[in-house]
């Protein structure tokens, strides 16, 4: 073959391969998984679109079937592969040509089914940190005129948590006072047990007495609990376990989470609500319904929102019944909805578009951008507003994710978490299994 031939036949060869690159077929291959999870309940079908005969098998067939078989199979890859689960566990899915080059293998995560109930429903909280939150410090103004804070002199910040005052245990602000005050009138050095950056250290600081309120005190300003609202997202009938809100609890003050001592969530009413607009989100403004009737209990403060058991199960009268989770790997974008409260306790569905998904494989907020598109919704709200935090987002009938965040400079738009991360906070999925493809 000439030198001519040969240069233009390396050029139909490399047309040949470019636009094979852009073919469907192709495609497949290049995005043919490596590895899948799957609950037991699910089926999935795997494409990839060749003229190729190959025989497929299973390194544990019990756990799964393909095409209907659990034994070694002789397919045509020009039809998709059908995944169906049998058992949990973990399995391997080998394609060979002619039965013995390695052409594609799949590891495939079989886990149990995970079905909760959507929640909606505007939630009242109230949470009691685990020790006294210090937000700031005060001078004290001495008898000799002479002004500072003892706090703030011995290296207590903002931000600590303080759990003992000496060898006592410190849950309830109004002890603090007493207890200082005590100590200083016998010139006590008093020794802080503090919680920083989940550290432990203890700091010692002298109590100095306030002239004009004729007490002694350290110069802190200290907070113990918090209150506010937000959106139930699921509640789990089996182990009565629920999420909320869908990001973290933070003080207002110092913007530290803040560390659950104990907490209660309750059934709460939508009086009215500020529209958002670019440049100032809007807000749900609620009351508490019934402040004795406590309908659950919070154990963890999270960055995907708060956690704990509730004592029944809420109704929202939307959907009622328990529905699949999804997977992050599993979102796409397109067509959703939420469910919140616009007015009273009235739980109700509205349309949002999925902008964008954030492949995750491991624990992050804001895993998806999702735009309000409910013309009722955006008449009411313009979009999304404080208190929405933790709307359950629904897609292909399964549960998604969670919104948690407005943008600041368009409302009808904001922030997703996957619902993967609020489960597994919940502890209703092992850390090992969180592992996505």
């Amino acid at each position: 073959m000439s030198l001519n031939k040969r240069k233009w036949f390396g050029l139909f060869v490399a047309t040949l391969i470019v636009v094979f690159s852009f073919t469907s077929s192709f495609q497949s291959f290049v995005n043919f998984p490596k590895e899948i999870r799957m609950f037991e309940s699910a089926i999935k079908q795997l494409k990839l679109a060749l003229p190729l005969s190959v025989i497929v098998s299973s390194s544990n067939p019990e756990i799964l079937e393909v095409n209907g078989h659990q034994d070694e199979f002789k397919a045509n890859l020009s039809y998709p592969l059908t995944v169906k689960p049998k058992k949990d566990g973990n399995t391997k899915v080998s394609v060979k040509l002619f039965g013995v080059i390695p052409f594609k293998s799949l590891d495939v995560n079989v886990m149990k089914d995970i079905k909760v109930i959507p929640g909606g429903q505007t939630i009242g909280v109230k949470l009691k940190s685990a020790g006294i939150m210090v937000v700031g410090h005060h001078v004290i103004q001495q008898e000799n005129g002479v002004t500072v804070s003892p706090a703030e002199k011995a290296g207590i910040r903002a931000g600590d948590l303080i759990i003992k005052i000496g060898n006592k245990k410190i849950k309830d602000v109004t002890e603090v006072a007493e207890i200082v005050n005590k100590m200083g009138k016998k010139k006590e050095e008093i020794v802080l047990d503090i919680v920083r950056n989940r550290e432990k250290i203890k700091v010692k600081v002298n109590p100095l007495y306030d002239k004009k309120a004729q007490l002694y005190r350290l110069g802190l300003y200290i907070r113990d609990s918090a209150a506010g609202v937000g959106t139930l997202t699921f509640y789990d009938p089996v182990n009565h376990n629920y999420g909320a809100l869908g990001h973290v609890i933070t003080d207002m003050d110092t913007q530290e989470p803040i560390i659950v001592g104990d907490g209660q969530i309750l059934y709460s009413n939508v009086t009215s609500i500020d529209k958002g607009i670019s440049g100032k989100p809007g807000e749900k403004r609620a009351i508490f319904v019934d402040e004795d009737h406590v309908i659950g209990n919070i154990s963890k403060n999270t960055p995907f929102g708060i956690f704990g058991k509730m004592d029944q199960q809420p109704i929202n009268g939307v959907i009622n019944q328990s529905i699949p989770i999804a997977f992050p790997e599993e979102v796409k974008e397109g067509p959703a909805e939420i469910l919140t409260v616009i007015e009273g306790q009235k739980v109700e569905k509205f349309k949002i578009e999925i902008i964008n998904v954030v492949p995750q494989k491991y624990p992050a907020t804001k895993g998806m951008i999702i735009k309000v598109t409910d013309p009722k919704l955006l008449e009411k709200t313009g979009g999304i507003v404080q208190g929405m935090s933790g709307s359950p987002i629904i897609q292909d009938g399964k549960l998604v994710g969670a919104v948690t965040h407005v943008f600041v400079n368009d409302p009808t738009s904001g922030y997703g978490s996957f619902i993967e991360w609020m489960i597994r906070d919940a502890g209703m999925l092992d850390d090992e299994k969180l592992k996505a493809s």
